[in-house]
C-alpha cells in the first residue's frame, strides 16, 4: 500500500475514484465538475457529515464530502468522513483525497494524517478463506495544495504508521485462539519488534516459576500450551520521563472451571487478548512517531482452560510480590495474570503505568461498545488518557475507584480474593490491580465493551476491534509526568 502527498490531481489511472471535501458557504472546489446551487438540489450543502457519489466526465468516481462551516472541523469528523469514501468506492483500488484550499480549524498535517487513518482502517480485512472478493487498496494520495504539502507530508506519514499499529491489534485480534497462542504472540513480537528497533525479550513457564509469577502460572494450569511473559523495551535518546504498560494476554478465556455459557460471547473469548494486542501494536509505531519517552511494557499471555489440571476454586496464589490470592472465581483471570505485570513494571521503576485489559462483563453493560471505562490513583494521568482517547477517537470515561468497595476482596486464607461482591464490578477489579502498583501513579482501562464491535461504524470495522492502540499511541505521544509524581 503505497501514500503520498502531491500538489497535482493524478489521472485517473491513478487515482479512479476521487474526494472532494467541501466547506459549508463556500463554492465547491472545481475538481468536483459541478457547482453549489447543482448540488443543492439533491440537498448537499456541505453540512458536517454528508456525502454525494457521483460520476465524472473522466470516468472517475467523485466522492463530496461535507465538512460543515470551517471553524468547526475537527479531527474526529474528518476520520469518518474519509472512511464514509472509502466505503462508497469499495471497487475502487487506487484513491485520492483532496486537502481543501480553505483555511480550517485543523491544520494541514492533522488534516492529512486523519485522511490516511481513516481510509486504511475503513479498508482493512481479516479474512481466512477464499470468498472475500473486495478489491485491495493499492495507493492513497492526497493531492495538497502546494504551500502546505511539505506539512501534510508529515501528518500523511503519522497517519499510516498509526493506521499500521490499529491495524496489527486488529490482526492479532481477530486470529483464531489456535492459531495465535502464547507462544506465537511471543514471536509475532519478536519479528515486529525487531522491525520497529524494539528490545523484546520472551519469558517462558520456566523463567516464570523462576521468576515468582504465580498469577500468569496459576491460570495456564489447565491448559496445554505455555504461557508467555513478553517484555518490550522502547528508549530513545535523552528519554523525558519513563513510561510503563502492561496487558491482559487471554488467548482464549473458556472461564476454566468456572466455565462460561456457550453463547457468541463465548465465541468471542479470542480477543480477551486485546489489551496485549493493543499495547503490541502500538509499541510498534513509538519510534515513527519520535515519542520521546521510554515505554517498557508488559504482555501477559496465556488462555485459561478447564481441565484436569486447570486452577479449582478456592486455590491460592503468589504473586510476583509475593501477595497471595485465593481465587473465588476462575474467571476472573485477567486480574490475576495482570498482577505480575504490574509488579515488574514497579520493580523496573517507571514514573507512570497503565494497565489495558477486557476486564469485567461490568464495564460493558456500563458503557457499550464505543466507550471505555478508566479508573486510577493519578487524576493527571488520567486526563491525559482521557484527552488523548478524545484525539484518537478511541473515548474513555472515569469511573470512581471507590476504596470502600476494597473490603469487598477481603479473603480469610490469603492477602486477598480475586472477585468481590455481584455489584460494582468494574470497580472492584480495579481495586485489586491496584493493590500491585505501589505508590506509582497509574490508571486502568477496561475495554471489555470496546474490544467488539457488532457492526461497521465509520473507520470501524465488525468483529474484534484493536481498540487502544491508537489510544496509547497518543498518550504516550504527549506523555507528561503525571502531576505529583515523586518518581
Amino acid at each position: 500500500m503505497q501514500v503520498s502527498v502531491v500538489t497535482r490531481l493524478p489521472a485517473v489511472e491513478q487515482a479512479a475514484a476521487l474526494a472532494v471535501p467541501v466547506v459549508e458557504g463556500h463554492d465547491p472546489p472545481a475538481d468536483l465538475g459541478t457547482g453549489a446551487d447543482r448540488l443543492a438540489v439533491v440537498g448537499f450543502t456541505g453540512a458536517a457529515g454528508q456525502t454525494l457519489t457521483l460520476a465524472g466526465d473522466d470516468g472517475r468516481a467523485l466522492v463530496a464530502l461535507g465538512v460543515g462551516a470551517d471553524a468547526a472541523v475537527d479531527a474526529t469528523l474528518v476520520r469518518d468522513l474519509a472512511a464514509q469514501f472509502a466505503r462508497a468506492v469499495p471497487q475502487h483500488q487506487r484513491l485520492a483525497v483532496e486537502l481543501p484550499s480553505e483555511a480550517l480549524a485543523i491544520t494541514a498535517a492533522l488534516f492529512a494524517q486523519v485522511v490516511v487513518e481513516g481510509v486504511l482502517l475503513a479498508r482493512w480485512r481479516y479474512f481466512v478463506g477464499a470468498g472475500n472478493e473486495q478489491p485491495t487498496l493499492t495507493s492513497l494520495a492526497l493531492v495538497a495544495p502546494p504551500e502546505v504539502a511539505d506539512e501534510a507530508r508529515a501528518g500523511a506519514a503519522r497517519g499510516e504508521a498509526v493506521a499500521r499499529a490499529a491495524a496489527i491489534s486488529r490482526d492479532l485480534s481477530n486470529c483464531p485462539a489456535s492459531t495465535l497462542t502464547a507462544a506465537r504472540m511471543g514471536e509475532v513480537a519478536l519479528e515486529l519488534g525487531a522491525e520497529a528497533g524494539l528490545q523484546v525479550e520472551v519469558f517462558g513457564e520456566d523463567e516464570l516459576i523462576a521468576m515468582g509469577c504465580g498469577g500468569i502460572l496459576g491460570v495456564n494450569l489447565g491448559s496445554v500450551d505455555e504461557p508467555r511473559l513478553i517484555k518490550m523495551s522502547y528508549r530513545p535518546e535523552s528519554p523525558s520521563g519513563h513510561l510503563g504498560l502492561v496487558g491482559k494476554g487471554i488467548m482464549y478465556d473458556s472461564g476454566g472451571i468456572s466455565l462460561k455459557p456457550s453463547d457468541e460471547s463465548h465465541a468471542q473469548m479470542k480477543n480477551d487478548m486485546t489489551g496485549a494486542a493493543a499495547i503490541l501494536g502500538a509499541m510498534t509505531a513509538l519510534g515513527a512517531l519520535d515519542v520521546r519517552c521510554s515505554v517498557t511494557a508488559y504482555l501477559c499471555c496465556t488462555d485459561n482452560m478447564p481441565s484436569g489440571s486447570a486452577m479449582k476454586l478456592g486455590d491460592v496464589l503468589r504473586m510476583r510480590n509475593g501477595t497471595t490470592v485465593e481465587v473465588l472465581n476462575t474467571d476472573a483471570e485477567g486480574r490475576l495474570v495482570m498482577a505480575d505485570g504490574l509488579c515488574l513494571a514497579v520493580e523496573d521503576g517507571v514514573d507512570a503505568l497503565i494497565d489495558i485489559a477486557t476486564l469485567t462483563g461490568a464495564c460493558l453493560r456500563t458503557f457499550g461498545v464505543e466507550i471505555a471505562g478508566v479508573m486510577g490513583n493519578s487524576t493527571s494521568l488520567v486526563d491525559q488518557l482521557r484527552s488523548a482517547g478524545a484525539a484518537a477517537d478511541e473515548p474513555v470515561w472515569e469511573l470512581p475507584l471507590h476504596r470502600p468497595y476494597r473490603s469487598q476482596l477481603e479473603s480469610p486464607i490469603a492477602d486477598l480474593t480475586n472477585m468481590g461482591g455481584v455489584n460494582a464490578g468494574s470497580i472492584t477489579a480495579a481495586l485489586f490491580l491496584e493493590e500491585f502498583v505501589g505508590d506509582v501513579p497509574w490508571a486502568h482501562v477496561d475495554i471489555a465493551g470496546t474490544a467488539q464491535q457488532p457492526a461497521v461504524r465509520t473507520w470501524r470495522n465488525k468483529g474484534a476491534s484493536g481498540f487502544g492502540a491508537k489510544l496509547l499511541l497518543e498518550l504516550a505521544a504527549g506523555f507528561e509526568l503525571p502531576a505529583g509524581s515523586t518518581r
